[in-house]
């Protein structure tokens, strides 16, 4: 009975394994979103917890957006408050003209370790 109960729980982890994986492998579940929107030009997307690109380079006058490509909130938020977009919900944007050259850092307040640059020329 005992090898009976212990091959039945192996089966039991076998198929929850087997589930786990084919889920993974859709591109729709946390952690395996492939951005979407890639960046390009003046666009910057929020995937898989962070900027992508995580540096970007605009001449002056040039509008950026960002858009949150991952399942949770996040914020744009300048290191040197200069600007702040709040909350983003998933599938939302955020825009920001910069006018003036100089070197922008920013990162999301919900998750600190998410980092990004604009350079604008």
């Amino acid at each position: 009975m005992k090898m009976n109960l212990n091959y039945a729980v192996a089966s039991m982890l076998m198929i929850a394994a087997m589930v786990l994986v084919s889920c993974g492998k859709s591109g729709s579940g946390y952690g395996t979103n492939t951005n979407p929107n890639p960046a390009s030009g003046n666009t910057v997307s929020i995937v898989n917890m962070s900027f992508s690109p995580a540096n970007l380079t605009v001449t002056a006058g040039t509008t950026v957006t960002w858009t949150n490509n991952d399942a949770m909130t996040h914020t744009v938020t300048s290191d040197g408050g200069l600007f702040d977009s709040g909350n983003i919900a998933s599938g939302k944007t955020y825009s920001k003209m910069f006018s003036t050259t100089g070197t922008f850092p920013y990162h999301c307040t919900i998750h600190p370790g998410m980092l990004g640059t604009i350079t604008v020329k």
